[in-house]
């Protein structure tokens, strides 16, 4: 029982779960658009986002040397470069508009963990895009939108025309409703100088939030040129359920209710578009 219980706190802990989601969310966009299964793409985008994330939540831990930490930290950092090495062989085989995309996300990615522009543009000493108060949740959601969307469809030639567009706005809304059981989650650690959507709004509005943007998310599958009602019962269902959680949210509960079933949410959303 206890190293079932250390398998899944590394499972967590490694990014391993956020990664499944955006496999499952790139692996949608495919099927959204009838296009054949692209295990090169799908397994560049797992193993960049557990390196990406990694990267982003352990780079101000690795300058800290307490014994409490050095174990699983340092086992961490060796899964993350084996991830490392599987994310650039697989970019080796990726297209070459895909491989720039790429590139300007890793930018991104980069400038959301390192400090790199002066203090007196930041709220606190950070210096990176993390630390701009309010920014945080949109980065995530545009990177998470152009990973999931765009880089599926451009590694397979597919024109970029307004249906894309429209999906690309509607997983950016998606993506926007998923983040907030987080936000609510992180008030207990966040400093208010961040300025997140429930230090601006509070709780109960951060809530209704949500549900206005998943109703967005419905309505977009709904104006939609060409309506599949199969499509638009599995989003419903997504909405509902994502709804449930958000509803649910609370600043002090565990960590497991967001970081395991609100980040399970897009596995879903995949097992449905599979099996239904």
């Amino acid at each position: 029982m206890y190293g079932l219980k250390q398998f899944f706190k590394f499972y967590l802990n490694s990014s391993v779960h956020v990664a499944l989601s955006v496999f499952a969310l790139s692996w949608i966009t495919l099927i959204k658009f009838h296009l054949p299964y692209d295990a090169i793409l799908l397994n560049f985008n797992f193993f960049a986002a557990i390196t990406g994330y990694n990267f982003v939540k352990y780079f101000g831990l690795a300058k800290f040397h307490r014994r409490q930490l050095a174990s699983w930290l340092r086992a961490i950092q060796v899964f993350s470069l084996l991830c490392f090495v599987f994310m650039c062989y697989y970019a080796t085989q990726l297209a070459r508009d895909t491989a720039l995309i790429i590139a300007g996300f890793g930018v991104i990615t980069f400038m959301y963990a390192i400090p790199f522009l002066p203090k007196r543009f930041f709220l606190d000493k950070q210096n990176n895009l993390r630390s701009i108060s309010g920014l945080k949740v949109y980065v995530i959601a545009l990177v998470w939108a152009g990973v999931t969307v765009l880089l599926p469809l451009i590694n397979n030639n597919y024109a970029l025309n307004n249906t894309v567009i429209v999906t690309t706005v509607q997983r950016f809304v998606f993506i926007l409703a998923l983040m907030l059981p987080f936000e609510l989650r992180d008030l207990k650690y966040d400093s208010l100088k961040l300025g997140t959507i429930p230090q601006k709004i509070g709780v109960k509005r951060t809530k209704i939030l949500g549900v206005i943007l998943l109703l967005i998310f419905v309505l977009v599958e709904l104006i939609k040129p060409e309506i599949d009602l199969r499509q638009v019962k599995i989003v419903l269902l997504v909405s509902l359920v994502l709804i449930g959680f958000t509803i649910g949210s609370r600043k002090h509960q565990s960590d497991i209710y967001t970081a395991f079933w609100v980040e399970a949410i897009p596995i879903l959303w995949l097992f449905l578009e599979l099996v239904l």
